[in-house]
């Protein structure tokens, strides 16, 4: 049984309308109502809910936040799928880099351009890459999006395209 760790920052992959203001607003997560979604053989996916913010809302404390939640998990090392929103993913992704010495499993960090449960959401796509490319990729950090895989080093968000671009 592979076991995959799972950190649930928020970002637009967890969005949600609220009808009281008519935007889309982090307000609970729904990740693992997902999970339930995909066949999963042999994975064993252990959520944990660090917080539910825009990721240009994040700040230095958020992400040493996520860097803390990275190194409690490598304690008992498995592959880490870090849910977080796109705009600052690269950021987040760096700082885990340069503080996490040698790793023995990759680390994906992965979001979403539509939110989950909206139409033509590219959410469900990027998080079940996410977990596939968890268990196959060498250790490091990594983004994984719209069928890609990006060294977090080698990449950036062209938000003209609306997607992760090789730098």
């Amino acid at each position: 049984m592979q076991r995959i760790y799972v950190i649930a920052t928020g970002g637009t992959i967890e969005k949600v309308y609220s009808e009281q203001t008519g935007n889309v607003q982090n307000l609970d997560t729904k990740i693992e109502r997902y999970f339930r979604l995909l066949r999963l053989p042999d994975t064993k996916i252990q959520v944990a809910h660090l917080m539910n913010k825009d990721s240009l809302e994040m700040t230095d404390s958020d992400r040493a936040q996520v860097l803390n939640a990275v190194r409690e998990k490598l304690k008992d090392p498995a592959p880490v799928v870090i849910t977080h929103g796109t705009d600052t993913m690269v950021d987040t992704g760096l700082l885990l880099k340069s503080n996490l010495g040698e790793l023995r499993f990759p680390i994906v960090l992965t979001g979403a351009m539509t939110p989950l449960g909206f139409e033509a959401s590219d959410g469900l796509q990027n998080l079940t890459e996410s977990l596939f490319a968890a268990r196959t990729l060498p250790p490091g950090v990594y983004i994984v999006m719209h069928n890609q895989a990006f060294p977090i080093d080698r990449v950036r968000k062209d938000r003209e395209l609306a997607r992760f671009v090789w730098k």
